[in-house]
C-alpha cells in the first residue's frame, strides 16, 4: 500500500511570501473588512404604506387596471402570512417640493396640485386625456406626494441603519413619470426621487436600480442616463418596439451617454411567455456580474409584478408601468410566466450586495392574485425566510439568449466582468448566427408618432371568465405546492474538542493541526455567532454508515490504530504517505464523519435550515479503501449518502471549494446522478491526478455530466475568479439541477495567506459564495470544514460563512480584473459541460468593432401650436418659385368641397385656422412636416427604366391587393402596406431598399430615417403617378 505521493508533494506548489508581499501585508490588512463586520448583524425589515392610498381610483372607468385592489390585496396577503406583523412600520410622509423639483418641473407639480380635491370629474378626465395612460382623482396629488415621500423615507431608514432592508407598498406608481410629463399611471418618479435624495443628502456614491417590471421605466432611465453614480438595469418586454412604451431607447444598445456611458442596461424581451429560466439567465449572465463589479452602496428595486401568463395581446395605445409585478404569472398585461416564487430568488441574489441595503418599491402588477403572492414572497425573503423551491429550469429561450448576448456585446468595452465571449470579424459571416457566432442587430417595429390626446376609457385588454378561471386554478396549484415552512433554527453548529486530539506527534508544526478547529471555534465565539446558532451534540459515525462508502477491511485497519503505540502508527503513516496517525486519530475520524451526518439530520428533519461543521480530520481525499491527503473517512461524501439512504433524496449538490481536488468524493459518485459534484481547485498541485481533476472529466455512465471540475491552472485566483465561476457555471447548473440539499466541502486553503493554496479569496468572498448557495434547496446548506492552514484566514472565513447563513450584511468582495487564465478555464468547463447543461448556452463569439446603428433618443412630441410655429420658422427663410400654386390648389380643393370663401394664402394660414387647430387636437386632421433631404436618396432612388411595368392599377406583388399600395423607388416593385406585417415592409427587410412612394397621397417614406421625405429627386416618379391620377403634370413647386 506504499504510496509515491508524500507530504512533501502535498505542499509542493505552495506560495511562499516574497519580501515584496511581506512588505505589502504590513500596510494592507486583507482581513480588515471582516473585522469591521464583527458587530454588523442582520437588522430588521421595514415596511411603509398608507391606507389612504386606496382612494386613488378612476372616476369614469371602474374597470381600470391600476385599481385600489392592487394595494389592498398585497397588504392582505402579507398579513395572512404574518409578514407585515414582523416588520418595523416606517411612517409615511409627503415628498417636499424641494425633493420633487430635483427631477420634476414646477409646472407639472403645480398642475397636479391644482386638481387637489376637485369635484369636476369631466375636467379631471379632460386633463388626463393629455397624457398617456393617466387618470386623475381628487386625491391623486395628495397620494402621489405620499408615494414619493414614503419611498424617500424607507430609503432614509435603510441608510440610517434603522432597518436592514424594506418594502414600500405604495401607489400611484412612479417610474414612467418624466421630468415634465405624467405617464403610465405615474405622476412623480418615486424611485428616482429617492435615489437622487440619497445621492444629494446621504453621501451615497453608487446606487443600483433594478427594474424588473415588464414595461420599460423610460423615465428613470432618462433621469440618470448621464450619471455614472446610478447603474440602471431594466428587464422589460419590448418586441422590437412593438410593446408599450414603444421607444427606441428601450433597446439594448442604449447604454447611457457622456460620463454615464455603460451605466444604463436594457434587456429587451422580444417574445412573450418568458419564464423563470430566462430571468435567472439574465441575473447570472448580466446583472450579478455587473453589480459585483459596480459594488453599489444601495440597491433599489422598482418592483413590478406584471410579466404574466395568459394575457391578451397588448394594445399599442395602452400605457402600463414597467416596474411592477406585471411580469408575474397570470398578469393580463405582461404575458410572461414568472412564478411568484421566482421573485424570491431574484431578491435573494441581491441581498448579498450593498451590505444588504435593499429597498423594494411597489410599481405595477395587474393580476391581483399573482401580484399579491409575488409581493408577499418578496417581503418574506427580505425578512430572511428561505427561498421557496422553484421547478427545475430548462434552457433559456432563443430570444433571451439573443437579448443577453446583444447586451453583453455593447457593454463589454466598459465592464471587465463581461469577457467570456470570444471575438470574430463580422464581415466574414453572412448570417445573423452561425454556429458559435452571434451578430447583434437592431430592429424597430414601433412608431415614433405620438397622439396629442389619449383614450381614457376601455383602453386595456380584458380577459374572459374562462381564462381567469384557468389562471386562478394554475396559481392556486402553484401556491398550494409551494412549501413555505421555516425551521425553528436558522443555523445549527457542531464542534467537539475531542477532534483536536488528532495530531502529528512527529511533526508538531504540521499544517493540519488541532488549532485549526479551536481557532475557528474561538472566532465564532468572539463574533457572537454561536449565541445565534443551535448547537448539536457530536456523535460517532457507526460502522453501517461507514460501510455505505468505505470497504470493511479499510475501516478495520483504521479502527485498529486506536490505542496503538506511536512507533507502530509511524509505519502505517509511511505506507499511506500523505497522512499522520496518532492513537486518538480513529476516534476523531469517527466524530468528524458522524458530526457531518448529525448536521444533515438536523437539516432534513426540519429542525434547522442550515448548518456548520467545525470538524477534523478532513475527508474529501479519502478513498473507499485508503486514507489520503490528511483524510480518513470521507465526511462530505458520507453526508450525501446519509441523505440518500435515510431521507431518500434524489438530488444533492456538493460544492468543493478546497484548493485541492476532492478526488475521493468524485470517485465515490462519478456514476451516480443523485449527486452533482462541483470542484474548484488548482490543477497544478496535489493530488497531481490530471486524469481525474481536469476540466474534461465529467463523470461516467449514468453520472455523465454530474461531475464538474473547475481546474485552475495556476495560483493567484481570488474573489473575482471564484464569483465568475459561480455566475457562469455553478449557479446556472445548480438551478437546472434543482438540488434538495447543498453540501459544501469547505476547505479554506484558497484563502489569501494560506501556506499551501497560493490563492487569494477573502473571507467576504467565501461569504458571498455561501449567500448564493443559500437560495437553493430552501436554504438547506451544510458547510463542512475540509482544508485550510492559515489560522487567521480559516477562522475569519468560516465565520463569514456562518454570518452569511445567519443573514448578516456582508462586506463587498475584492473585485479585480479577471485573471486571463481563469477566463480560459471557465470557457473550457462550459465547453465540456454544455452537452449536459443547456443553461450554459451563452459562450459564443461576438463581433469585433461596431456593427450597430447610432442611438437616436425619442423626442418629446411637440404640441400642435409648437409644430406650426416650427413649420412657419422653417418656411420663412425660403421663397417659392411659384407663390400662387398653394393658393390655386387650395381654391380648387375648396370649390370641390362647395366652399366659396377666400382661401388662406399660405399653408401656415390654412393650418392655423381655429377649426383646423381644433381638428388636429381632436385627431381628425393631421399635419406632417417631411424631411427636405435624407442621406438615403443617393444610391437608393434609381431611374425608372420601365424594367417593371407599374402604375395605379398594379397589384401587390405578393397578395394582389390594390387598396393601399406603394412602389419601391429602387427596383419599382409594387407592394402593399409600409407598416409592420405589410408586404412593402417585408420587401424592405429583405432587400434593404429604403425609399417607397405611396399610390394614395404621393408621399415618400424612408425606412432608414423612419420619416416622410420630400425632395426634387422624387419628381419623375411622383409626376408619373400624378399624371395617371389627375391627367396633368405635377407642379414643380410641389415636388420637394
Amino acid at each position: 500500500m506504499s504510496k509515491q505521493t508524500k507530504f512533501s508533494n502535498f505542499v509542493k506548489g505552495r506560495s511562499p511570501s516574497s519580501k515584496k508581499n511581506e512588505k505589502l501585508n504590513v500596510f494592507v490588512d486583507h482581513l480588515q473588512n471582516t473585522r469591521d463586520s464583527k458587530d454588523k448583524i442582520r437588522g430588521q425589515t421595514g415596511i411603509v404604506y398608507d391606507e389612504r392610498m386606496v382612494e386613488h381610483q378612476c372616476l369614469w372607468d371602474p374597470n381600470y387596471p391600476e385599481c385600489p385592489e392592487r394595494f389592498t390585496r398585497v397588504l392582505e396577503r402579507c398579513r395572512e402570512y404574518g409578514l407585515a406583523q414582523r416588520c418595523v412600520e416606517i411612517q409615511p410622509r409627503k415628498a417636499t417640493q424641494d425633493e420633487l423639483l430635483k427631477l420634476h418641473t414646477r409646472d407639472r407639480i403645480e398642475l397636479l396640485q391644482g386638481t387637489d380635491g376637485s369635484p369636476d370629474a369631466e375636467a379631471l378626465e379632460a386633463i388626463s386625456s393629455g397624457y398617456d395612460a393617466i387618470y386623475i382623482h381628487p386625491s391623486t396629488n395628495e397620494l402621489a406626494l405620499l408615494a414619493a415621500g414614503s419611498t424617500v423615507e424607507i430609503v432614509d431608514a435603510i441608510l440610517d441603519e434603522k432597518i436592514q432592508n424594506g418594502m414600500a407598498v405604495i401607489r400611484p406608481p412612479g417610474h414612467h413619470a418624466m421630468k415634465s410629463e405624467y405617464c403610465g399611471y405615474c405622476f412623480f418618479n418615486n424611485v428616482a426621487v429617492a435615489a437622487q435624495h440619497a445621492l444629494d443628502n446621504k453621501g451615497v456614491e453608487r446606487i443600483l436600480i433594478v427594474d424588473w417590471d415588464v414595461h420599460h421605466g423610460q423615465a428613470t432611465q432618462q433621469m440618470f442616463y448621464e450619471d455614472p453614480r446610478v447603474l440602471y438595469f431594466s428587464v422589460h418586454r419590448y418586441e422590437h418596439g412593438g410593446f408599450w412604451p414603444n421607444l427606441r431607447e428601450s433597446d439594448f444598445h442604449y447604454t447611457g451617454s457622456g460620463a454615464g456611458k455603460g451605466f444604463n442596461v436594457n434587456v429587451p424581451l422580444n417574445k412573450t411567455k418568458m419564464g423563470n429560466a430566462d430571468y435567472l439567465a439574465i441575473w447570472h449572465q448580466l446583472l450579478l456580474p455587473l453589480a459585483y463589479e459596480f459594488q453599489p452602496e444601495l440597491i433599489i428595486v422598482s418592483a413590478g409584478y406584471d410579466a404574466a401568463l395568459g394575457c391578451f395581446e397588448f394594445r399599442p395605445d395602452l400605457v402600463l408601468v414597467s416596474s411592477g409585478f406585471d411580469s408575474a404569472l397570470g398578469d393580463e398585461k405582461g404575458e410572461m410566466e414568472i412564478t411568484p416564487a421566482c421573485y424570491s430568488h431574484l431578491t435573494s441574489s441581491l441581498m448579498g450586495l450593498a451590505q444588504g441595503k435593499l429597498a423594494v418599491i411597489l410599481e405595477g402588477g395587474y393580476c391581483l392574485k399573482s401580484l399579491a403572492e409575488g409581493a408577499a414572497l418578496t417581503l418574506r425573503t427580505l425578512l430572511g425566510d428561505p427561498c421557496p423551491v422553484i421547478a427545475k429550469v430548462e434552457e433559456p429561450c432563443q430570444s433571451i439568449q439573443e437579448s443577453i448576448l446583444s447586451a453583453i456585446y455593447v457593454l463589454r468595452p466598459m465592464w471587465k466582468c463581461l469577457q467570456f465571449q470570444g471575438r470574430f470579424d463580422a464581415s466574414k459571416l453572412g448570417s445573423k448566427k452561425e454556429g458559435k457566432h452571434f451578430v447583434p442587430s437592431v430592429t424597430f417595429e414601433g412608431f415614433d408618432v405620438k397622439p396629442t390626446t389619449y383614450a381614457t376609457r376601455n383602453c386595456y385588454p380584458v380577459q374572459s371568465n374562462d381564462t381567469i378561471d384557468l389562471l386562478d386554478q394554475r396559481l392556486d396549484k402553484l401556491i398550494k405546492e409551494t412549501s413555505l415552512t421555516v425551521p425553528k433554527h436558522r443555523v445549527c453548529f457542531i464542534y467537539d474538542e475531542r477532534m483536536a486530539l488528532h495530531r502529528n506527534v512527529n511533526e508538531p508544526g504540521h499544517p493540519e493541526r488541532p488549532a485549526r478547529i479551536t481557532s475557528i471555534y474561538q472566532k465564532l465565539l468572539e463574533y457572537g455567532v454561536l449565541d445565534r446558532c443551535h448547537r448539536l451534540d457530536a456523535r460517532d459515525a457507526d460502522r453501517e454508515e461507514l460501510l455505505w462508502l468505505h470497504k470493511a477491511d479499510y475501516i478495520d485497519e483504521i479502527a485498529a490504530t486506536a490505542g496503538k503505540k506511536q512507533s507502530t502508527l509511524n509505519h502505517l503513516e509511511r505506507q499511506y504517505g500523505s497522512i499522520f496517525i496518532c492513537p486518538e486519530t480513529y476516534q476523531a475520524a469517527l466524530l468528524s464523519a458522524g458530526s457531518s451526518l448529525q448536521i444533515v439530520e438536523s437539516i432534513l428533519s426540519g429542525e434547522s435550515r442550515s448548518g456548520i461543521g467545525v470538524v477534523r480530520p478532513p475527508g474529501h481525499h479519502a478513498e473507499c479503501d485508503e486514507a489520503y491527503g490528511f483524510c480518513f473517512f470521507n465526511n462530505t461524501a458520507l453526508a450525501a449518502k446519509y441523505a440518500i439512504e435515510m431521507h431518500q433524496l434524489e438530488r444533492i449538490l456538493i460544492i468543493d471549494w478546497d484548493v485541492h481536488h476532492g478526488n475521493g468524493i468524485q470517485r465515490m459518485f462519478e456514476e451516480d446522478p443523485r449527486v452533482l459534484y462541483v470542484s474548484l481547485h488548482r490543477f497544478d498541485i496535489f493530488p497531481f491526478k490530471p486524469e481525474e481533476s481536469d476540466c474534461n472529466v465529467v463523470g461516467s455512465g449514468a453520472g455523465a455530466g454530474f461531475t464538474v471540475n473547475v481546474a485552475w491552472p495556476k495560483r493567484g485566483m481570488g474573489d473575482t475568479e471564484y464569483l465568475a465561476a459561480f455566475q457562469q457555471i455553478i449557479m446556472p447548473i445548480a438551478y437546472q439541477y434543482n438540488p434538495q440539499l447543498v453540501l459544501v466541502a469547505a476547505g479554506f486553503d484558497a484563502a489569501q495567506g494560506d501556506p499551501l493554496g497560493g490563492c487569494k479569496i477573502t473571507p467576504e468572498g467565501y461569504g458571498q459564495m455561501t449567500n448564493m448557495l443559500s437560495s437553493l434547496a430552501q436554504g438547506r446548506v451544510a458547510i463542512l470544514l475540509e482544508g485550510g492552514y492559515n489560522l487567521e484566514s480559516i477562522s475569519h472565513s468560516m465565520t463569514m460563512c456562518a454570518k452569511a447563513l445567519l443573514g448578516d450584511p456582508l462586506p463587498s468582495p475584492r473585485i479585480e480584473p479577471l485573471n486571463p487564465a481563469a477566463i480560459s478555464t471557465i470557457k473550457q468547463v462550459v465547453s465540456h459541460q454544455l452537452p449536459y447543461w443547456s443553461s450554459l448556452c451563452f459562450h459564443v463569439d461576438l463581433p469585433e468593432g461596431d456593427v450597430l446603428p447610432p442611438c437616436e433618443m425619442s423626442k418629446k412630441p411637440l404640441s400642435i401650436e409648437e409644430q406650426l410655429d416650427q413649420l412657419q420658422l422653417e418656411s420663412s427663410g425660403t421663397t417659392s418659385q411659384e407663390p400662387d400654386t398653394f393658393v390655386e390648389g387650395t381654391v380648387l380643393l375648396l370649390e370641390a368641397c362647395g366652399v366659396t370663401e377666400a382661401p388662406p394664402k399660405t399653408l401656415q394660414e390654412f393650418l392655423l385656422l381655429p377649426e383646423n387647430v381644433e381638428a388636429m387636437k381632436e385627431g381628425t386632421l393631421f399635419s406632417v412636416v417631411p424631411l427636405s433631404w435624407c442621406p438615403h436618396i443617393e444610391g437608393h432612388v434609381l431611374p425608372d427604366n420601365d424594367v417593371n411595368s407599374w402604375g395605379l392599377q398594379t397589384p401587390c406583388s405578393c397578395c394582389q391587393d390594390k387598396s393601399e399600395n406603394w412602389v419601391c423607388l429602387s427596383c419599382y416593385q409594387v407592394n402593399c402596406g409600409r407598416f409592420v406585417k405589410g408586404h412593402m415592409k417585408e420587401h424592405n427587410n429583405e432587400s434593404g431598399h429604403s425609399l417607397v412612394l405611396s399610390f394614395s397621397d404621393l408621399s415618400i417614406w424612408c425606412y432608414e430615417c423612419d420619416s416622410y421625405v420630400d425632395n426634387r429627386a422624387f419628381y419623375p416618379a411622383k409626376n408619373r403617378l400624378h399624371m395617371e391620377k389627375f391627367g396633368e403634370s405635377l407642379p414643380p413647386s410641389l415636388s420637394g
